[in-house]
């Protein structure tokens, strides 16, 4: 019963109740079940092969935190879910004063569902989560950044020591200042809402410390909202794209879920479409993260 019970056991049953098509990937054909392969989660996890099939054989049991945050948004898990895959794990679940990277299944099927616009998901602190393929044909894939880089206010206010950015190739804001000012508030909101949180304390404290522009705003104590913008893409292969972003807050873990888009029937609109189409190989030298994609995890 124990057994039946446990990591390797519960991990397999929420994988064989999930459908390729609920997670964005294709059905395939000669499927002997309708749930997941081992192989499909851990390319949306993004950890090899082997090591689920060890997890789920219990000849691994103590996951880290962030490959057990990514399984258990791969696997859709709810918050209930996740965790009590966290506890099965010998991991403290996420409390309520911490930043959480967990995607909920809502939100999951939302995103998915947004058709060719470029699509990202971002934690309270700004850090994405999850990014969809058109994202990184538009913006360039943000796995070739070290995750610590993976944050649109690093971004919006770089430090010297820095190193490359999230997006690869120039994006520039049509209202920086608004959105300057917008990102030094959600932060401002974040410590508030999660005190405790080592990532947003260090972020904070980074950029006051890095950037004067970042200690200007917080030492004003800079509250504002800013949901909607116009940038401009550079792109390396189809040129200059003209977009709409918007941004979506989702409940109290505060999400952000940013959309770009072109009006319909436009240059712009075609651009995005051929970069999608297309893609964008990775400039040589960048990392080579086996997570194909994504999904990178924290908790």
């Amino acid at each position: 019963m124990t057994q039946a019970a446990g990591l390797g056991a519960t991990i397999r049953a929420w994988r064989d109740r999930l459908s390729p098509a609920s997670t964005g990937l294709p059905a395939g054909h000669g499927r002997r079940a309708a749930g997941l392969r081992r192989e499909e989660l851990a390319e949306l996890a993004g950890v090899s092969v082997d090591y689920i099939v060890r997890l789920e054989q219990g000849r691994a049991t103590t996951p880290s935190a962030q490959v057990t945050s990514a399984l258990a948004r791969a696997l859709q898990l709810t918050s209930a879910e996740r965790d009590h895959l966290f506890r099965l794990a010998n991991l403290a679940p996420p409390t309520d004063d911490q930043i959480s990277d967990h995607i909920p299944p809502g939100v999951q099927r939302v995103v998915g569902r947004l058709g060719d616009a470029a699509v990202a998901v971002f934690a309270a602190d700004w850090q994405v989560i999850w990014w969809n393929p058109s994202w990184a044909a538009l913006l360039g894939d943000p796995s070739a950044s070290p995750p610590v880089r993976r944050n649109f206010a690093r971004d919006t206010f770089p430090v010297n020591s820095d190193g490359p950015g999230m997006s690869r190739w120039p994006v520039i804001s049509l209202d920086a200042a608004a959105t300057s000012a917008a990102v030094v508030s959600d932060l401002r909101r974040a410590t508030g809402r999660f005190p405790r949180d080592r990532r947003l304390a260090k972020l904070v404290r980074d950029l006051a410390e890095g950037n004067e522009q970042f200690a200007n705003l917080w030492a004003a104590g800079t509250v504002t909202a800013h949901r909607e913008d116009r940038k401009i893409v550079e792109h390396p292969a189809v040129g200059t794209v003209r977009v709409d972003c918007d941004v979506l807050t989702d409940g109290d873990a505060e999400l952000k879920i940013v959309i770009l888009t072109a009006a319909p029937g436009t240059d712009d609109e075609t651009k995005i479409r051929l970069a999608t189409v297309a893609g964008v190989h990775q400039p040589a030298g960048s990392a080579d993260l086996d997570d194909r994609a994504r999904h990178p995890g924290r908790r």
